[in-house]
């Protein structure tokens, strides 16, 4: 306890989640209630940031085509709405098992690439499914889909409802730390020595007789369920879909907010998302080309800000002085 005491990130951290728990109740009295969709918002992006940290902090896998498991969640839970299927445990298991499927397949063949050209691929799959997206014309093609119902919990016409504002902004917090744990559990079991033993070098982890591809393949896939889980909730929280939540600009901004948070860290991701996100609403009230103003500020942060936003802060601690 006095070691978390001491730490500035776990203090900041730890303020940072009561914070986002105390904006339902707080915001609408001080006049700002759109804040609690504001704060839905980063809380959907850093379950997704935190996906893709799990490869690629601790795994060395820099994927640039995440996005595509955004959008699968999404659409499949969109279209199976359009077709009157609202029922949530037909929705998200759907989804989550379609979103681990196609990474298993895309993770298959883009991991036995390496470096630029995994990138590339993992890149090449996500347009992929973007252009299928954006060829649905029956689901509104570029215009996008509008999605009338949220997702029904229902049993013998009791459960929760996803519909109150409240409760699904609480449900979303209460997933979020969910996925950290997971995570956490990952990181620090066996599995985890191995994925981030493959990230340091991989020929030693395979010298050693241990099948580093199948490391990284169950990681790829863990990694794509959990930002198809982001993508459902981000479709129902929008109530609207469309082929541009799963672009390639939607991967460079993940990628963006693990480096901005903190790459290989637990928090690093939700530090991040909110970072970001709050960044790019502050730019944009400006002018409607803040990347131009975005993207230099990335690059200092990488050059100097070693670690991040929480890098940052854990510096302020006398012992990492």
């Amino acid at each position: 306890m006095k070691d978390i005491a001491r730490n500035p990130a776990a203090i900041a951290t730890f303020v940072l989640f009561v914070v986002i728990a105390l904006v339902p109740i707080v915001a609408p009295l001080i006049g700002y209630g759109f804040y609690v969709n504001v704060f839905a918002r980063i809380m959907i992006w850093s379950i997704a940031a935190v996906g893709l940290n799990l490869i690629m902090g601790y795994g060395g896998m820099v994927s640039f085509g995440h996005a595509a498991y955004l959008g699968i969640g999404g659409y499949t839970f969109g279209i199976l709405s359009y077709h009157g299927i609202d029922n949530g445990f037909i929705q998200w298991p759907l989804a989550l098992a379609i979103s681990a499927v196609v990474a298993f397949v895309f993770g298959a063949v883009s991991l036995r690439t390496r470096g630029v050209y995994f990138i590339m691929i993992t890149l090449a799959f996500a347009q992929m499914v973007f252009f299928l997206g954006a060829s649905l014309d029956q689901y509104g093609s570029n215009d996008g889909l509008i999605i009338y119902n949220r997702s029904t919990f229902d049993v013998g016409g009791v459960g929760p409802n996803l519909g109150d504002r409240v409760f699904f902004y609480y449900l979303l917090l209460a997933l979020l730390l969910l996925v950290i744990f997971i995570c956490w559990r990952i990181v620090n079991s066996r599995f985890g020595m191995v994925l981030r033993g493959t990230k340091s070098n991989e020929t030693r982890v395979h010298a050693i007789g241990i099948p580093a591809y199948r490391y990284r393949l169950v990681a790829f896939v863990i990694s794509g369920v959990i930002v198809g889980l982001a993508g459902i909730l981000m479709a129902n929280l929008e109530k609207f879909i469309s082929p541009d939540m799963m672009n390639w600009p939607r991967s460079g901004e993940l990628i963006f907010m693990v480096v901005l948070g903190g790459m290989g860290t637990l928090f690093g991701p939700v530090w991040g998302a909110l970072a970001f996100l709050l960044l790019a609403e502050i730019l944009s009230s400006f002018t409607e080309h803040w990347h131009l103003i975005f993207g230099p500020l990335l690059i200092l942060v990488v050059l100097f800000g070693r670690g991040g936003v929480l890098g940052f802060v854990e510096r302020l601690n006398p012992r990492h002085a």
